[in-house]
């Protein structure tokens, strides 16, 4: 079993292909069973579901801090669509060298108009 002595770099190289527009490479960054939940009671368990969602908001990434501990990676950032700028934080949790859980705080009436 691989350390998680990399869950930053795991998790900021996620970050980097994410914010390139890269989600191809970034769902390989995915373990196959992640389960990513967010303050609005969405939930995913599908890397490609969830990475198609990411597809659509086209966000880029303005970290602020990252805070590690053992397999566990949070982030405070703000994410800048080109509708909105929200402030959130990111819990990863890094297993065998792939994200295994995300779970995000921020205001979801800040998408709340792209619903309509």
């Amino acid at each position: 079993m691989k350390t998680n002595s990399n869950a930053s770099d795991v998790v900021l190289s996620y970050i980097k292909a994410l914010d390139k527009g890269e989600y191809d490479a970034a769902v390989k960054y995915l373990n196959d069973g992640v389960r990513i939940k967010g303050p609005a009671g969405e939930s995913f368990i599908k890397p490609n579901e969830f990475i198609n969602m990411l597809r659509q908001y086209r966000g880029r990434y303005e970290l602020k801090k990252t805070f590690t501990d053992g397999g566990d990676v949070c982030l405070l950032y703000y994410l800048v669509t080109p509708a909105a700028k929200v402030f959130m934080c990111s819990w990863y949790h890094v297993l065998d060298g792939k994200i295994d859980s995300i779970l995000s705080v921020f205001d979801p009436q800040a998408f709340a108009y792209l619903e309509k």
